[in-house]
This record gives structure tokens, sequence and C-alpha cells, in this order.
């Protein structure tokens, strides 16, 4: 019985370790998704930290990466730049791989 408590506690602590890895990494990779965008839209560095802050909290708005697309497609369009879905998409898979490069390489 303890070996099965034990490893029900195991299995527990890598769940809570890979939803927090998961978390880390959605937050750097809407920074860095932020700084892209507002490198397209010619923010201040001010307006980019700014903005980078407002992107990590629009993905609280739902789950899933929708609300941080549709973020930065209406930004990017407001802004009059050239982008499209695809490529707010491409930009996101792009970063997401950056983001993931860059907690393994801090820890």
């Amino acid at each position: 019985m303890t070996d099965f408590k034990d490893r029900e506690r195991g299995e527990e602590a890598k769940y809570a370790m890979d939803e927090e890895t998961a978390f880390r990494v959605a937050a750097r990779r809407n920074r860095l998704l932020g700084e892209w965008a507002a490198g397209l839209m010619d923010l201040t560095p001010e307006e980019t930290e700014a903005y980078k802050k407002a992107v990590v909290q629009a993905d609280f708005e739902e789950a899933g990466d929708e609300d941080v697309i549709r973020k930065l497609l209406g930004d990017l369009t407001q802004a009059e730049c050239d982008v499209d879905e695809a490529q707010v998409r491409a930009k996101l898979a792009e970063m997401n791989i950056e983001a993931r490069r860059q907690l393994m390489s801090d820890s």
C-alpha cells in the first residue's frame, strides 16, 4: 500500500511540475511575442515593456492561444502592420520553441 501511495504522490508532483513548466513557457512565449509585435509597431522601450505585459495578461482571458492571437492581430491591424493570422500563428510556434529553449538553459 505504501508503494502505491508513494507512486501516487510522485505522479501528482510530476503533474504539478509539468503544469508549472507549461505556465512558465507560455508566459515567456507571450513576452517574446509582445516584443516581436512591439517592434513591428515601432513602440518605444517603455511602451514595449508595457505591451509585453499586456500580451501576457491577454492569455488569462480564456484557455488556449486564441485570446493572444486575437490581441496581437487586433493591435497589429490597428497599427497598420502588414501581418496576417498565419504569420502570427507561425511566430507563436517559433516563440514557443524559443521560450522552451530559454527556460531549459536557465535551469
